[in-house]
């Protein structure tokens, strides 16, 4: 699915991402709150709801859902310092906090604590903030409005005679489909395992981030970034 114009690293990561956040949302909405987790336009449309019914103790806890995200997306900002994909940014860092962000998030959320929402939804908001663009293609891989919107907006294009850019219909593709895959695996582990499928991507990221962290330090002791 990924044309020779396209790193490999950028689909199989883009994917990997895609797939751990529709673990986790699937987690959200099977947990006790069934709250969605890795975005927040029902979150917003919900504390909207609850300020015109005045119901001030589940409009504070959207409230604190919302910020969570923030806080999740500015400790990447921190972090990473850049919203454009490139090999060589701290990647790793980010990676290994968003592994102990849901590795927290269990317990809180075995416990029917909203602390456990509020730190998974912190670790999809770091997620989604550590890789924002690359080549022009804009990368959101903890939710798919703007990418199902693209993808239809190519298909226009094509019935209308014109171009499009198979290399970003061809990321948007792969994103969608390690979305919907998560959710399929989240919701069956959580059948099994309940909030403890969270251990998966938990452990993904945790790997994977240790494991870029040691590429990144042996690239900086190069002298190669």
């Amino acid at each position: 699915m990924i044309v020779a114009s396209l790193p490999r690293w950028v689909g199989t990561g883009a994917f990997a991402l895609a797939l751990i956040a529709g673990m986790v949302n699937a987690v959200g909405f099977l947990a006790f709150e069934h709250q969605a987790i890795t975005h927040l336009t029902g979150t917003t449309t919900l504390f909207g709801v609850a300020l015109a019914q005045g119901q001030g103790r589940v409009a504070l806890n959207l409230l604190l859902f919302l910020l969570s995200f923030i806080a999740g997306a500015a400790a990447s900002g921190a972090i990473v310092r850049n919203s454009t994909l490139r090999l060589g940014r701290r990647y790793g860092v980010a990676l290994m906090l968003e592994s102990l962000l849901l590795l927290l998030a269990i317990p809180l959320l075995h416990a029917h604590s909203t602390a456990g929402i509020c730190v998974a939804t912190a670790a999809c908001g770091l997620q989604n903030a550590m890789a924002s663009t690359y080549s022009g293609a804009v990368l959101r891989t903890t939710h798919v409005s703007g990418i199902f919107t693209d993808l239809g907006i190519m298909l226009g294009q094509r019935l209308g005679g014109h171009d499009h850019d198979p290399q970003r219909r061809n990321l948007y593709l792969l994103i969608v489909a390690g979305f919907t895959l998560g959710a399929v695996c989240g919701a069956a582990g959580f059948g099994v395992w309940a909030e403890r499928v969270l251990l998966i991507p938990a452990l993904l990221t945790g790997v994977v981030g240790l494991a870029y962290a040691i590429y990144h330090h042996r690239v900086v002791r190069r002298g190669g970034g």
